[in-house]
């Protein structure tokens, strides 16, 4: 099994990026703007772009590997140079994530700094920036210096979900990688790859509309699989005001519940790590603590400690919050995905288009609810979902509650 092996559907990718990763072995190195045969050739900077669940990071991570293989052709996805690569433990690899919202200045200083030294071990130093979209302004200008000015072994992997999403100055220093959703039959192949029976897998590639990560917890969540059944029945709880308030707020309960039960254990976690390397609540031999044993030595440096232990918790704090709240986000964003998905097996049902449903399995609701509306409400339903999921992504500040219950009014009135 190779690292190309995990970009399902993806075969042009796969093809330019093993020309890549082959080009930068044999030592040929291209600029970003290079046309025609040179287009094989390696770059120090590149941007994946593809909607959510396309495989940006996979595809970016896939081709780190290959710069760090050992064997030939690169990317066996066996020798410890891929190894490393795919499980984030590579010595010359970098990989920054946004924890929040955005993603600061700070970060990418770092990632610059980095990208300066020499690779400790492989050929490559690959500085991975997973949500490139999200830098901060100061941010953006202080990774743009890095790019225009690359170091000689550095090689810069940013994702986005398209070029729109990153500054032209950024961009137009980069090669772009441009990934798609695939088709439904490739998810279910890499589905039953996995060992997923194939009722199961047949559903799930539908449902999931090409997010892979989605379609693999479909798979095996039953919870994942419960509030997706909640979400699609919204529709048909719309009879009164009180029911539609009901349903919106059962909805961000939901969304929140899930973003505490995948955040609670890492903070923890966190929390617990800082704590003991700021000294908090240590204990000395005897089971005194470091103050109590030398009352009158260093109140002053005792005291800038605990204030400085205090400060970087509630840093910590902050960012987990924000972490919690942009996966609130991500949970009712992939929620409307699956609402825009049934509202468009409605209109398809009220047209007859000859088109395979998204939500095969909720056949009957989208039956249901195309014989009480017309094309033109289906319509405006959908584009009402797709309105309220365009608002919370570009509005962080937007309060989820109140977005999502004006939309299913909407929905209710419409």
């Amino acid at each position: 099994m190779t690292v190309w092996d995990a970009l399902v559907g993806q075969d042009a990718v796969v093809a330019t990026l093993r020309a890549a990763a082959a080009a930068a072995r044999s030592g040929s190195t291209t600029g970003p703007g290079a046309t025609g045969g040179q287009r094989s050739g390696m770059t120090h900077s590149w941007l994946f772009t593809g909607p959510a669940g396309a495989g940006r990071e996979d595809a970016a991570r896939a081709f780190a590997a290959s710069l760090s293989c050992e064997r030939e052709p690169p990317g066996c996805g066996e020798c410890p140079g891929c190894h490393t690569v795919l499980t984030d433990t590579a010595t010359d690899l970098r990989t920054v994530t946004p924890e929040g919202l955005s993603l600061g200045v700070k970060d990418v200083r770092a990632l610059v700094r980095d990208a300066a030294s020499a690779p400790a071990g492989g050929r490559w130093r690959i500085l991975l920036l997973t949500e490139a979209d999200r830098l901060t302004e100061s941010a953006a200008n202080a990774l743009l210096k890095a790019l225009e000015e690359p170091a000689e072994r550095a090689v810069f992997l940013l994702c986005a979900p398209s070029v729109e999403d990153v500054l032209p100055t950024i961009r137009s220093r980069c090669r772009t990688v441009a990934l798609r959703l695939p088709a439904a039959a490739d998810v279910r192949a890499m589905l039953l790859r996995d060992g997923v029976d194939e009722r199961t897998a047949r559903a799930v590639a539908a449902a999931s509309q090409g997010h892979l990560g989605f379609a693999r917890r479909l798979a095996t969540d039953e919870a994942a699989r419960a509030h997706r059944t909640a979400v699609l029945r919204i529709p048909t709880r719309l009879g009164r005001v009180g029911d539609c308030l009901a349903a919106a707020a059962a909805l961000v309960e939901a969304a929140t519940a899930d973003a505490e039960a995948a955040n609670a254990e890492r903070d923890e976690a966190e929390t617990a790590a800082l704590k003991t390397a700021l000294g908090v609540g240590a204990t000395a031999a005897g089971g005194r603590s470091a103050s109590a044993r030398a009352p009158k030595a260093g109140a002053k440096a005792r005291a800038m400690t605990v204030r400085g232990a205090v400060g970087a918790l509630k840093e910590l704090e902050r960012n987990q919050k924000s972490r919690g709240r942009r996966t609130v986000l991500d949970s009712l964003d992939r929620a409307l995905v699956d609402l825009a998905g049934l509202y468009r097996d409605v209109l398809a049902e009220q047209l007859g288009a000859p088109v395979e449903p998204i939500h095969p399995d909720h056949a009957a609701d989208a039956a249901s609810l195309g014989a009480a509306s017309t094309p033109e409400r289906t319509l405006r339903r959908l584009e009402a979902v797709l309105a309220t999921r365009s608002a919370l992504a570009d509005n962080p500040g937007l309060v989820p509650l109140l977005a999502v219950e004006s939309l299913v009014l909407a929905l209710r009135e419409d």
